[in-house]
């Protein structure tokens, strides 16, 4: 047994660094005599409740499971630090890119998105890609994906989007009519299911994927002045994805394959890294932009805003207690220290509540308590009082503001940088914005003919379970970011379904 894989020889090791059993308890801390015997009246008597041993563990029990999360449910976590290589001080003040060679420690969850807790970690799904910086001026939370943009520019949409990554209200299955339904309604997701579908919709664990914060961000520095900029993690690693069929194996055969890759490489000292990059877009390029740089389905060209280096981002422990520290890690895109601001993306506007709402749920009122979440590196001082699970109520301080008696006070030089904001109080639908054209660069540049043709059949393999006049809808709307892109999207359904398909498909 000496060959197992630290993830497997977890509570060997624990055992070996432990040393002697310790003496068990109650919650409360009392000895327990005996753990394997309830307390009953007689050998064959009924159990007394004074078993207060009993009651203790089982009322914990009955209540050790959390709600889990409505999205990103599956997931790894680890910690380790960010190092800043670059200065890009000229662009924010924020703490955490203060001077090179500072480290910031870090907290990182990568997951799924639209299974549940138990599903595998290689079905063709996005990966979430959530950090956490401890920084010194309060937490900073950058919750993005492993892709550059997102299938919807408006929040509204968001609960529906969900529902249809989900399972069927009625047969608790998933229904390829929901999928693809609602993506061919919305062509704004075009650009996202074409890098779904693509080779990096099934990355080889986590450690061999980029990240991305994917919304548009303010950098404001000390002068208070601002750009607009995207954020980037780049895999040291390198990109690796898993073959289809590969996945399926996978699947079955080992569905905890991401979590338990990540934890062996940082077991065994091979401490993932990835280099960290910003684009920068002034106010005035962004007025200037034929695109809105704000629509989370596009991408910033990088040659018209390069990739400027700022830092390392370096995953060097497993956690000690995954519910402790995975579980009940939260993110929130709000949380942002001074020198990072809000950009007006829909979608990060939208996020801004929807995060912090649903860990009060979850979690409860105090979560931010909780060691992994707590600001460890600043004291927290506020107005905020009571409610479950409290575990600092700042002692005698006013809980009431303004006050004469030494309460925490504000201070302006932390104020956000100011921007005008004007039009019309309406709903402004976004669907007939522009839809398709970088979905046209990805065709036409990003992909080589062999991802092109594994794109093109894994479309079809998904897609053919789906109504015919979804199909029908789904191949117009590949046709309209390229000709080609729709005809063998088109001919690869035929090929799976045969005459009756060539028959509704093959006018299009």
């Amino acid at each position: 047994m000496e060959h197992r894989c630290k993830a497997s020889n977890q509570l060997g090791d624990f055992k070996r660094t432990c040393g002697a059993p310790e003496q068990c308890t109650t919650s409360q801390g009392h000895p327990m005599d005996t753990k394997t015997a309830s307390l009953t009246a007689g050998p064959r008597g009924p159990q007394l409740i004074q078993d207060h041993s009993y009651i203790d563990e089982m009322a914990h029990f009955d209540r050790e499971r959390i709600p889990e999360r409505v999205v990103h449910a599956k997931g790894a976590g680890a910690f380790g630090y960010f190092e800043v290589t670059h200065d890009i001080s000229r662009y924010s003040k924020a703490a955490v890119f203060g001077a090179v060679g500072k480290r910031t420690p870090v907290a990182v969850r990568f997951s799924t998105v639209g299974g549940e807790s138990g599903s595998a970690d290689t079905v063709r799904d996005p990966r979430g890609f959530s950090v956490k910086f401890y920084t010194e001026q309060g937490n900073w939370d950058l919750v993005g994906n492993n892709t550059p943009i997102f299938f919807i520019r408006d929040p509204i949409l968001f609960p529906s989007f969900i529902h249809t990554q989900k399972r069927n209200p009625a047969t608790h299955l998933k229904d390829p009519d929901m999928f693809w339904d609602f993506i061919t309604l919305r062509p704004e997701s075009t650009h996202q299911v074409s890098f779904l579908f693509s080779d990096r919709g099934i990355p080889d664990g986590y450690r061999h994927m980029n990240g991305y914060g994917s919304h548009a961000f303010k950098l404001v520095n000390d002068k208070c002045q601002a750009v607009y900029c995207k954020f980037h993690y780049k895999t040291d690693q390198k990109i690796k994805c898993l073959p289809v069929e590969r996945a399926a194996e996978l699947s079955g055969a080992n569905p905890d394959y991401g979590i338990k890759e990540l934890y062996n490489a940082i077991a065994d000292g091979n401490f993932p890294t990835w280099s960290f990059f910003v684009q920068i877009m002034t106010f005035e390029e962004a007025e200037a932009s034929p695109f809105n740089p704000f629509d989370v389905t596009k991408v910033w060209p990088h040659g018209d805003y390069p990739l400027i280096p700022v830092g390392k981002l370096v995953l060097n422990r497993n956690p000690k207690n995954y519910f402790a520290e995975v579980e009940q890690l939260a993110f929130c895109p709000a949380n942002m220290p001074p020198g990072i601001e809000a950009s007006p993306d829909k979608m990060l506007q939208g996020r801004l509540f929807s995060y912090n709402d649903t860990h009060r749920h979850r979690l409860g009122p105090n979560y931010l308590s909780i060691p992994v979440n707590c600001p460890y590196r600043v004291r927290v001082k506020n107005y905020q009082r009571d409610g479950p699970m409290c575990m600092d109520n700042q002692d005698g301080a006013p809980n009431y503001f303004p006050n004469s008696f030494s309460g925490p006070v504000e201070d302006t030089q932390h104020a956000c940088s100011s921007f005008p904001a004007s039009g019309d109080v309406r709903r402004y639908e976004t669907g007939h914005d522009d839809n398709f054209s970088q979905v046209t660069i990805f065709w036409n540049k990003v992909l080589n003919e062999a991802e092109r043709e594994r794109l093109v059949n894994n479309i079809a393999g998904h897609l053919k379970d789906a109504q015919m006049f979804l199909q029908q809808r789904a191949v117009k709307n590949f046709s309209q970011a390229h000709p080609e892109y729709g005809r063998r999207v088109r001919d690869a359904l035929i090929r799976l379904q045969g005459p009756s398909a060539a028959q509704h498909l093959s006018n299009l």
